[in-house]
């Protein structure tokens, strides 16, 4: 939903279509998809003059995250469990090929081929979480990889996605090659859960000055978080129900 435009052209076309005749304005956004593997690095792309490829790399601490996203991890699992809910498509981060298409759909570029590798990480010992008792040799978590690919064979995208409980020194890592060469790391990583909510909430003001239909991030001013709340934050509940977020186009953000 993120950026469906390259695996379902005709639902996103009837999506806008459904949208426009409304009058309302469709955004899909989070943290990733949304922000830390996509719309962050090509904000960034913006101080270079040439890119050449680039490699974004997020690692998770699973353990300090919610239960649907352990059990989407395979948390728990053994390797053939694993193996077999990856081929039902019931284990695996959804979206990370999507943020692929949308950085390569606004660089311009042409990718021939996209792989995607889908692996588990394996307990070296007996752990827990709030929610699970994990074996040795059982399924701790994921490493997900996608890659672009043009018709040269130049690998111009690499989207490195590990999630699991346990991990060592959780970051968000920005690789962009060009002129100049940037490196950009998050220290912790951007906090999926809190995080999520607010660039939800904080996109509202934005979505409702835009035109009626499917949009995308790159469709949007710069996004953070509006002066009145600067001093303290508000609750995304209480004004997701304060105002008037479609027909009446208001909404009491602070």
């Amino acid at each position: 939903m993120f950026f469906p435009y390259i695996r379902n052209p005709r639902l996103s076309q009837q999506l806008d279509n459904l949208a426009k005749e409304h009058s309302v304005t469709v955004l899909a956004t989070g943290v990733n998809p949304g922000f830390a593997m996509d719309t962050l690095p090509l904000f960034l792309t913006g101080v270079c003059q040439k890119v050449k490829s680039i490699h974004i790399e997020r690692v998770v601490d699973a353990s300090t995250r919610r239960l649907p996203l352990q059990t989407k991890i395979g948390v728990a699992l053994t390797p053939e469990k694993f193996q077999e809910g990856v081929k039902k498509k019931r284990i695996s981060h959804v979206g990370l090929a999507e943020s692929l298409a949308y950085l390569a759909w606004n660089l311009g570029w042409q990718l021939d081929n996209v792989e995607e590798t889908i692996d588990p990480v394996l307990a070296g010992k007996d752990i827990s979480t709030q929610y699970f008792t994990i074996k040795k040799n059982q399924v701790v978590g994921i490493k997900q990889i996608v890659r672009g690919i043009d018709k040269d064979r130049n690998k111009l995208i690499r989207l490195d996605l590990q999630m699991y409980v346990g991990a060592r020194d959780p970051h968000d890592l920005i690789l962009i090659k060009g002129e100049p060469d940037l490196r950009v790391r998050i220290k912790g990583g951007i906090a999926g859960d809190i995080a999520t909510a607010a660039i939800l909430a904080n996109s509202i003001p934005l979505v409702m000055k835009k035109q009626a239909g499917l949009i995308t991030t790159k469709d949007l001013p710069l996004l953070k978080l509006p002066a009145t709340c600067s001093r303290g934050y508000y609750s995304v509940a209480s004004n997701l129900t304060s105002g008037t977020i479609n027909g009446g186009r208001s909404a009491k953000m602070c």
